[in-house]
């Protein structure tokens, strides 16, 4: 397997075990109803949106993604300052649980997302990606690297966001991969900042879930219908504070260290699975040195202690 191909150890059998609260049938279906109705908004309307400026496409991705999660009974909550959320271009980087993290993230700080080449022979989504300006990476093509590297770098120069999740592959949430170091470069030849952002899932009582998780063997479909079937499912997304572009002189250590900041919120809620110190399959090797530089984020009973108001989306 590919460096550049990485995978997960997580299934569906072991991190999705136990039971989780759900919704009647009329509900579910009230939610599939609402989520087409979404889609087919975004099918008709992308056409057009790629002819607006910037700014006003950013808003209008922002409202759309909003409406595609209240859609599922999902609720959002962003902590972070405001200037996060309002700051100009920056590669913005994450955890990756779900398919569901990316309309969050796009709700929060909207940009061009970087994606698997597989996504744009997705049926509907593909081609909502593609109109979207989705920047798109073929990891069976290692020469193909540094090509995508430039076109993200030149991108950041114009000040536009680039969304992005080095892990590259979604984790169950309990535990996350290393970030893969090779889309910092881009970060780096743009002279560019950081913007690490941690998500992770949570029912309405606090405790943690892996219901969104989009892992092993799992279909789109299977994993959507689990999200659209659960009850109190609470999105949580914490942007943490920008690293200076030249804060660090190379892009390992600039991978490490935005590494470090998310895999520190989270995994906030290791505790919390009732589990302290259970052997799980995704666990990073114990010779993984982590950079604590940016150890500035500090994390109490799950929580971020980020200053900022929080947002609740519903």
């Amino acid at each position: 397997m590919s460096v550049w191909l990485p995978s997960a150890p997580c299934t569906a059998p072991r991190c999705l075990a136990g039971p989780a609260p759900t919704v009647a049938g009329p509900r579910r279906a009230v939610r599939y109803a609402a989520l087409l109705s979404v889609m087919m908004c975004g099918v008709l309307l992308s056409p057009v949106a790629g002819a607006f400026p910037a700014g006003l496409r950013d808003r209008l991705t922002a409202r759309w993604s909003r409406a595609l999660v209240a859609a599922l009974g999902v609720r959002v909550r962003i902590t972070g300052g405001d200037a996060e959320r309002t700051a100009a271009g920056a590669l913005v980087v994450a955890n990756h649980v779900s398919w569901l993290d990316i309309p969050l993230i796009a709700a929060a700080r909207p940009g061009r997302m970087l994606a698997k080449a597989e996504i744009a022979h997705y049926p509907v989504l593909g081609r909502l990606a593609a109109r979207g300006g989705t920047l798109f990476v073929d990891r069976a093509r290692l020469r193909a690297l540094p090509g995508t590297v430039g076109e993200i770098a030149s991108v950041l120069r114009t000040g536009r966001t680039v969304v992005a999740f080095p892990e590259g592959s979604t984790w169950c949430g309990r535990r996350h991969g290393r970030f893969r170091n090779a889309v910092f470069q881009a970060a780096l030849d743009a002279s560019a900042p950081v913007q690490p952002v941690a998500v992770r899932y949570r029912l309405l009582d606090r405790s943690p879930t892996a219901v969104p998780a989009f892992i092993g063997e799992d279909t789109l479909l299977t994993s959507v219908r689990r999200v659209a079937r659960s009850r109190g499912l609470v999105a949580e997304l914490v942007l943490l504070p920008r690293i200076p572009a030249g804060a660090y002189p190379d892009r390992r250590a600039l991978a490490r260290a935005a590494h470090t900041a998310v895999r520190g919120v989270a995994e906030g809620l290791r505790g919390d699975w009732g589990v302290p110190g259970d052997p799980h399959p995704g666990d990073l090797h114990p010779g993984e040195v982590a950079d604590r530089r940016v150890a500035d984020v500090r994390v109490t009973d799950g929580r971020a202690g980020i200053s900022g108001p929080d947002r609740v989306l519903t």
